[in-house]
């Protein structure tokens, strides 16, 4: 089951897609991820992205088809995998048609999880990930047991910088304006599951879950 994740900043994608890579056996390519070890590894593609991650602003599509075509053709890709953070131009959906064609691939459906712009707005500036391990917490909805401290290794949480409320806000416009019409894309061509990602964690998983075993049958 090849499946693409969408929806704005802040709408639930990592969180899900850690229930449904475990249920489903198959690999989560995330390009966040990718580009936040490049980042921190001060590679010259990290460098270049870095520059764009700081202002808010998405990376050029040039920086990211190639780490994405890398990802796609490795072997545990072959039983599936579960996309997410691309494409988030119609030209990314584009080439990633173009690069399931070569792969002999195609995306079986594409979740796109709706939450409002205030919930948003409130779920990223509050987050908090640990230095250590990279463990999520949120200062709301999630918080560690000990203010600032991971629960899990004890690792000091950090803000990243591209949480800022600025710089969620221009995220977010950025989203509006070149991501969201890869909706109507997908939706002509019959693949689009929109979910309600302001329910509770455990109710998001399981709807998305029903509808991936009943494509599976």
């Amino acid at each position: 089951m090849n499946i693409l994740f969408m929806g704005p900043p802040g709408a639930g994608k990592g969180t899900q897609a850690e229930y449904i890579v475990n249920e489903f056996h198959i690999p989560h390519i995330s390009t966040g991820d990718a580009f936040r070890a490049a980042m921190s590894q001060g590679t010259p593609m990290g460098v270049e992205a870095k520059g764009y991650v700081d202002k808010g602003l998405l990376v050029p599509d040039e920086i990211t088809n190639g780490i994405v075509r890398e990802r796609l053709a490795q072997p545990d890709c072959n039983a599936g995998f579960l996309l997410d953070g691309f494409p988030r131009t119609l030209q990314q959906a584009e080439s990633l048609d173009g690069m399931m064609t070569e792969l002999e691939k195609k995306i079986d459906v594409v979740f796109n999880l709706v939450v409002d712009r205030s919930l948003l707005l409130a779920r990223l500036t509050g987050r908090r990930i640990c230095k250590s391990c990279g463990a999520t917490y949120h200062v709301m909805f999630n918080p560690p047991q000990h203010d600032g401290v991971c629960d899990k290794c004890s690792g000091e949480l950090y803000q990243r910088s591209d949480d800022t409320e600025e710089k969620v806000g221009t995220r977010l416009d950025e989203y509006s304006s070149k991501t969201a019409p890869l909706l109507d894309y997908y939706r002509n061509k019959g693949v689009l599951k929109e979910v309600n990602g302001e329910q509770d964690i455990q109710l998001v998983t399981a709807e998305i879950s029903s509808i991936l075993r009943g494509l599976g049958e």
